[in-house]
């Protein structure tokens, strides 16, 4: 079914009548000189301008990309809300193969719709998207972070994004186990790219014991010779969350990682990764509360990396965010808090913590 304008009817509904839409604007943009189709989605700017990172990959279909992009934004408001940032959120989709249909072009066209908001939202980097690709963005926008030092940016966000998991990781331990250190912990890595290898090393520096798997096998290699002790691999993440005496799992590639065939089998007694929209539907967060695991929202644990790109335009400090970045152990260990005190799953509690903040920031612009 579609309305009068050919969009698929399931994806207005969802912006306009679902409890995952209430989106403030959606853009859809083309540019068919550079082959640019892409999605900007616009949750919240309650707090501020939108923030949120830029994903290209080859949807199936243009549907799939606009939900993605719908649920995208929308997570980067709780997550912003909740990292304390002066933002709200937003997130963009660029529908192609990456390895294929990425080019200067394309990246200057996309610069030129992003700026073509006036500031409401600013980019950065995502799946598919690096920080040569935010040089190239920023030539034509200058709401763009994730730059590379040389062009006046922060660099590499995944570095403290990992280093929010960790911390998250580190809270989970606190609330479950009473003691926060993770040395001879048995953690599942499910994605060692971008964010991933950085968590491998913050847990072998601690002393735990690393289970890893990744569709690329180079980037599985690449770890295993990195690390000849402490860390195994297996075939794929249908084994990891197999895995015998987990403790700890972390999906670290893309979301709906927990879902209704992988929850009943879980071995480990918390989740905590930098995945987003890990949730594949509401009520999976009960099904984890059912069986007595403990799960650390995906946007409170992985927003080292738009605390780091959020920093950069106010003049980037690195200790500076890496002190932020250290308060999501507290932030986490708060929402369980909550979470127990309120007889609810820790990611309804995360929602109702970042919903006040966002409630608060909109009733003070009504009132001045």
């Amino acid at each position: 079914m579609t309305d009068v304008t050919g969009a698929p009817a399931d994806v207005l509904h969802t912006l306009f009548h679902s409890d995952q839409g209430g989106h403030e604007q959606v853009v859809l943009c083309q540019d068919r000189a550079s082959g640019l189709k892409a999605v900007i989605a616009i949750h919240s700017t309650a707090l501020g301008p939108a923030l949120g990172g830029t994903r290209f990959y080859p949807y199936a279909t243009e549907a799939e990309a606009v939900a993605d992009a719908l649920n995208l934004a929308r997570g980067m408001s709780y997550k912003n809300a909740m990292a304390g940032l002066d933002h709200g959120g937003g997130k963009a989709v660029i529908i192609g193969d990456p390895d294929r249909d990425k080019s200067e072009d394309l990246l200057l066209a996309y610069g030129r719709m992003v700026a073509s908001l006036g500031g409401r939202y600013v980019t950065a980097c995502d799946v598919g998207t690096y920080v040569a690709d935010m040089d190239v963005v920023a030539r034509e926008c200058r709401w763009t972070t994730g730059r590379s030092p040389e062009n006046g940016g922060a660099g590499d966000s995944s570095v403290l994004t990992a280093f929010g998991v960790y911390q998250g990781m580190r809270a989970s331990a606190q609330h479950l186990w009473g003691d926060p250190s993770l040395r001879g912990r048995k953690v599942g890595i499910a994605g060692v790219g971008k964010v991933g290898h950085h968590l491998v090393k913050h847990l072998r520096e601690e002393g735990a014991e690393v289970v890893v798997t990744d569709v690329r096998t180079d980037a599985v290699q690449r770890i295993l010779e990195q690390y000849p002790a402490g860390v195994t691999a297996v075939a794929d993440t249908a084994a990891l969350i197999r895995v015998e005496g987990l403790d700890i799992y972390a999906p670290c590639a893309l979301g709906g990682a927990l879902n209704d065939d992988s929850v009943p089998v879980l071995t480990a007694k918390v989740v905590c990764g930098a995945a987003n929209n890990q949730l594949a539907h509401p009520g999976v967060e009960k099904d984890l509360a059912d069986r007595g695991i403990l799960y650390a929202p995906d946007y409170v644990v992985n927003a080292g990396g738009v605390i780091q790109v959020a920093d950069e335009l106010h003049g980037f400090d690195f200790d500076r965010c890496r002190t932020k970045a250290a308060k999501i152990f507290d932030t986490t260990l708060a929402i369980f808090a909550r979470a127990k005190e309120d007889g609810i799953p820790p990611a309804a509690a995360a929602d109702r913590i970042a919903e006040q903040r966002m409630a608060e920031a909109r009733a003070g612009r009504i009132a001045h």
